[in-house]
């Protein structure tokens, strides 16, 4: 609500999208695999901190890109490409 008050609307649809969290030493971790999404929280980390304030939660705010990790046949088949370029066909 703090948000879209203030028009943050992207920041608060942004936030609503946030699955992934963890609260540690008084710190809202937030973490997400999408860079979109990464960029728009991290752009609008005090903003949401003054949210979080003004609900009473006096937090600070960290943001967390999860890596993805291929399965191994994945790397193998893109290392192989690096190699090979167009030459490799997967069947």
């Amino acid at each position: 609500m703090y948000l879209k008050e203030r028009k943050k609307v992207a920041l608060h649809v942004a936030c609503g999208d946030i699955t992934d969290v963890e609260i540690k030493n008084g710190t809202l971790i937030i973490r997400n695999r999408d860079d979109f999404l990464i960029g728009v929280i991290s752009e609008g980390k005090k903003e949401i901190e003054q949210a979080l304030n003004w609900q009473g939660l006096n937090m600070q705010v960290s943001v967390e890109k999860i890596q993805t990790v291929l399965p191994e046949h994945e790397q193998d088949i893109s290392k192989l490409k690096l190699a090979v370029g167009n030459k490799l066909k997967i069947k």
